[in-house]
């Protein structure tokens, strides 16, 4: 069957018509046109991975961000939670994990431009969206234009910027974005008066950002003050109820850029009053792919690495050109001096989160360990890192044939044109749905008709077509572009599918990589690896696996790949886990074992007898927490996996594990 698309209609490009832009000492712009962002004058795709690094140590920011790089990673998001940093009114915290000023120097010293998201409200599964509990007691209202909480956000404001003085892209830093509020919906005079107080304070960066979503038509926002941008997640911890969700938009190619899922729990449906974001003003931006999914007590998804890259690969071919994770990086939270960080019922939200783990089986894990979709994510990353300024400006035309939500038999497919070259992208997975395997599928984009091609299994791809390689044109290629060394072009092998190369105009070198080793390649500092099973990163001039070991890796050199050997300590403690008859005592966070209910509870004793490796503990229960001499210092959410522990954080202590016992209370997938 040949499939085709809608006719490609070019789009009007608005430039200079937002409030936005600057430009550093060296005379270099970051700015936004109405299709993609500029950088030094060129169309530019960001690569965003949130990662918060007050739920992290200092100590390992700059080894954890050397990561987020080596996966592609260019700009680093990162909240800043209010209770975090004055829990208690008046007394001021940027100190330790807590400080802001630091962590941006890292990301610089890393390579990573930041943004940063100063609330005043910012959610993120934090204790009242991260509001210090003294303001909640305030007598005037929150998250509005009034004299008094305008007040005391301005600052606050003050407070943060006093942290991060000299360190925006102006003064030559790295901090390009600042995103005011956060799932602010319906009151657009609210963001252009907080926008306006940042201003005041010296907030002064390229690009300022809202979220665009809502239930409706959109977020109400000060038109041209702001960019809206948006968010797609395979899962939804925020629907109130246990049943498995229907087909996710996101895996089909529709061009959404808001989804009124999002948020549900604290967005309330409105009906429209006639506004609607003017979408066509803006470029397709978003700030919340979910890089995984959070567990909370009543729904407990297992995620799967093609849950993540499909969606991400999708948005990319509906056109989206800031590639934005949420989260990107797990983290721990704090405990506070007066409460727990965490977001809970009890303190009005819906959901019930765990007390320290933030993992949300992110592609970097709450203890810096790699997930399968680390690698995935990072072949489009190297993709839109060595051609997006070809990639930005084209434009996401709809296939030929619509594909209904239920529809598990047609392919799902989508392109991104100038009306002469692009690429054609298909989707061939659904997550928790299985889809019909497609034969001899031939696909006509632009006058260019691809070979057929069988899509089979659970697979997301996508193929060029008049792609331009220096002074020579790829007409097609069966293959997926991965980055550019040199003069050396590499392709991803696709599953199923026999890479096949057809040039109309001279010829290039191409290097096809097996998809499985495609998940292990790297780009560090302009040279390509590929890990021999191992997850490679560069930290000070240096190539470390995230793995420990022994590994036989390959090293480009410039016309073929030679090997190198990765060699580190695989030192791994010994653990033992014991039964205990008796509670050795009273579990100080008693309540979060008992949600909904009195449980019965089984304890159990850990010894490690060094502090390498991890704790690998496999468990039944509703609930488990480890306390080290009586403090708790990991929780876990059970929902199928093995629970990995860091054994530093068990070695030298007496260490206790309680278990709470399980009910059919919640929706999973085990």
């Amino acid at each position: 069957m040949i499939y085709k698309f809608k006719e490609f209609k070019d789009e009007p490009l608005l430039i200079n018509h937002l409030n936005m832009g600057g430009k550093n000492p060296k005379g270099e712009e970051i700015n936004v046109t109405s299709r993609y962002f500029t950088r030094k004058g060129k169309p530019w795709i960001g690569v965003m991975g949130e990662f918060h690094f007050s739920r992290y140590s200092r100590e390992n920011w700059h080894r954890e961000l050397a990561k987020m790089k080596a996966g592609g990673i260019t700009i680093v998001s990162t909240y800043l939670f209010w209770i975090y940093h004055e829990e208690i009114e008046g007394k001021m915290d940027f100190g330790g994990d807590n400080d802001i000023r630091a962590f941006i120097e890292e990301c610089k010293d890393v390579g990573l431009d930041v943004v940063i998201r100063i609330g005043p409200w910012a959610h993120g599964e934090c204790r009242n969206g991260g509001f210090p509990d003294w303001l909640l007691k305030k007598d005037y209202k929150l998250r509005d234009n009034n004299e008094e909480y305008l007040a005391v956000v301005k600052k606050w404001y003050q407070s943060i910027y006093n942290e991060v003085k000299g360190l925006f892209y102006k003064d030559g830093g790295n901090i390009i974005a600042v995103q005011i509020e956060n799932e602010f919906v319906d009151n657009a005079e609210h963001l252009a008066k907080l926008k306006e107080i940042a201003v005041e304070c010296g907030f002064i960066a390229p690009i300022y950002t809202v979220t665009g979503w809502n239930s409706a038509s959109g977020a109400k926002i000060p038109v041209d003050e702001v960019v809206p941008v948006f968010g797609g997640y395979c899962e939804a911890p925020w629907e109130n109820h246990m049943n498995r969700l229907s087909p996710s938009p996101h895996y089909f190619f529709n061009r959404m850029r808001n989804d009124s899922a999002i948020g549900t729990d604290l967005i309330a449906k409105t009906q429209s009053d006639g506004w609607q974001l003017p979408y066509e003003r803006y470029p397709f931006a978003t700030c919340e792919l979910g890089g995984g999914i959070k567990v909370t007590h009543h729904r407990r998804p297992i995620i799967k690495p093609m849950d993540i890259y499909a969606v991400s690969l999708v948005k990319l071919g509906d056109g989206n050109n800031l590639v934005g994770y949420y989260m990107y990086h797990g983290g721990t939270n704090k405990i506070g001096e007066l409460s727990t960080f965490n977001e809970t019922k009890a303190t009005g939200y819906p959901n019930d989160y765990p007390i320290l783990s933030y993992d949300f089986q992110a592609p970097l894990s709450e203890y810096g360990e790699v997930r399968e979709q680390y690698g995935l994510l990072n072949m489009l990353h190297m993709f839109v890192n060595d051609f997006g300024e070809e990639f930005a400006p084209m434009i996401a035309v709809d296939s030929g044939n619509t594909v209904a939500a239920d529809d598990t038999n047609s392919l799902r497919y989508g392109m991104r044109t100038d009306g002469k070259r692009g690429f054609v992208f298909v989707n061939h997975y659904q997550r928790l749905t299985e889809l019909a395997d497609i034969e001899n599928a031939v696909i006509s984009a632009e006058n260019v008709e691809f070979p057929p091609i069988d899509v089979k299994g659970e697979v997301s791809f996508f193929m060029p077509f008049n792609m331009k390689m220096g002074d020579s044109v790829l007409e097609y290629a069966t293959a997926q572009p991965l980055c550019k060394c040199g003069e050396t072009y590499f392709f991803a092998e696709i599953p199923n599918i026999k890479a096949e190369y057809k040039f109309s105009k001279g010829s290039a070198n191409i290097v096809t990589v097996p998809f499985e080793n495609a998940k292990y390649m790297r780009k560090l500092n302009g040279t390509v690896y590929i890990g021999g099973g191992c997850n490679l990163y560069e930290e000070n001039g240096q190539i470390h696996s995230v793995e420990d070991g022994e590994y036989i890796c390959q090293k480009w050199n410039g016309s073929e790949f030679e090997t190198v050997k990765i060699v580190q300590s695989a030192k791994q403690s010994n653990v033992e886990i014991t039964g205990v008859e008796n509670a050795p005592f009273e579990p100080k966070y008693k309540e979060e074992l008992c949600i909904g209910g009195e449980r019965e509870l089984t304890w159990k004793k850990i010894n490690v007898d060094g502090g390498y490796g991890f704790a690998e503990i496999d468990y039944v229960g509703d609930v488990a927490q480890i306390y080290a001499d009586g403090e708790l210092v990991a929780d876990d959410y059970y929902y199928g996996k093995t629970w990995r522990v860091p054994c530093k954080l068990l070695y030298g202590k007496e260490c206790y594990m309680v278990i709470s016992e399980m009910k059919d209370d919640f929706y999973k997938e085990f």
